[in-house]
């Protein structure tokens, strides 16, 4: 009971300070800081990362490779347990082109509760672009679907239960938690590759700041103000032009539609998929300007509306939200994955 008042405090403590921590993605100067990690740690007390602990817990694995590129490594705690665990699948945020797995969040709660976790590192949207890959944000996408069957195949090596396993992650890391938990399967069962033949299919996800859509014409009738996007199709504005990354994405939108629609996570909700945990720090106001456009709860507030259409869980939690079981992802994480089943519709 004290544990549980602690954390329902700590989410009152930041709901008037909005999400700046994870705002500063815009700026890459500031990721990874001292600085930065402090202040996510006071902003959200249940989301400090691990790496901005007094004491970090070293991973029981720590740069195991699940790809050819060096940018494809992840880290693995074990929680102790003879039976096979439930496991937590973290992807940092950074607008999918700054930060590293050491920003994973919730380790102590996780392992304390009987769950392991994996945090991966991935290859960036600038990488990707340099490459010729169009669009870049299709890298880190898949290298997390990749990263998620690779860990399957570990699941006996690592007493893993490859069916219990639930996404976790911050704004970019978010988005991309949250594409995995709506996106049909992408297992190839006729591969020779044992790894491609491994379900990239989710238990649950819980999230903090995420971004539902990446359709710039739609995220601009939810907020008007709205920036976000345009550097994961391959859009990086005109200095010399005065011309901005979004204004160039919304510019070209109708051309490249079919890729914005293949890598939002909205477009991919059906009946079928799992229960999902939203977490913001803003109150949601659909078609006002906000403060910080990015990381909106009207985000939230519409993947709401296209889950329970399709009578599927989602827990939207910001200021003067009703209360519900689970104050926080994590929370929420814990309890979907320990208790095997999908929480009651809120």
């Amino acid at each position: 009971m004290i544990t549980h008042l602690i954390r329902h405090l700590a989410v009152i403590v930041v709901v008037s300070g909005g999400l700046p921590a994870l705002g500063a993605e815009a700026s890459a100067s500031q990721q990874g800081t001292p600085a930065s990690r402090g202040a996510a740690a006071k902003l959200l007390p249940f989301w400090t990362i691990e790496s901005a602990q007094p004491m970090p817990l070293p991973p029981t694995l720590a740069n195991v490779p699940y790809g050819t590129d060096t940018k494809q490594v992840l880290d693995f705690w074990k929680a102790d347990s003879k039976q096979p665990t439930p496991w937590v699948f973290f992807i940092h945020g950074g607008a999918w082109k700054s930060n590293d797995k050491d920003r994973v969040t919730g380790v102590r709660e996780y392992l304390a509760a009987g769950i392991s976790v994996v945090s991966i590192n991935y290859r960036f949207v600038q990488e990707a672009q340099a490459a010729g890959v169009n669009p870049p944000v299709q890298w880190p996408l898949h290298d997390a679907a990749r990263a998620l069957q690779f860990v399957r195949t570990k699941a006996s090596d690592w007493n893993l239960d490859k069916s219990r396993v639930g996404a976790s992650g911050g704004s970019a890391g978010a988005c991309s938690s949250l594409w995995l938990a709506f996106h049909d399967e992408m297992a190839d069962p006729l591969s020779k590759d044992p790894i491609a033949r491994e379900s990239t299919r989710l238990f649950c996800a819980g999230v903090v700041g995420a971004q539902t859509s990446l359709d710039p014409v739609q995220v601009k009738e939810w907020t008007p103000n709205s920036i976000y996007g345009g550097h994961a199709f391959g859009f990086n504005g005109d200095k010399a032009k005065k011309v901005s990354a979004f204004q160039q994405f919304l510019e070209h939108r109708n051309e490249i539609l079919p890729s914005i629609r293949k890598y939002s996570p909205i477009e991919w909700v059906t009946a079928d998929d799992p229960p999902v945990h939203l977490y913001y720090t803003d109150v949601p106001a659909i078609g006002q300007k906000k403060r910080d456009p990015t990381h909106t709860s009207n985000f939230g507030m519409k993947l709401q509306e296209k889950m329970r259409s399709v009578n599927v869980e989602c827990q939207l939690m910001y200021p003067g939200a009703a209360p519900q079981k689970y104050p926080d992802p994590i929370q929420f994480l814990i309890g979907q994955l320990k208790s095997g089943k999908a929480a009651a519709a809120d």
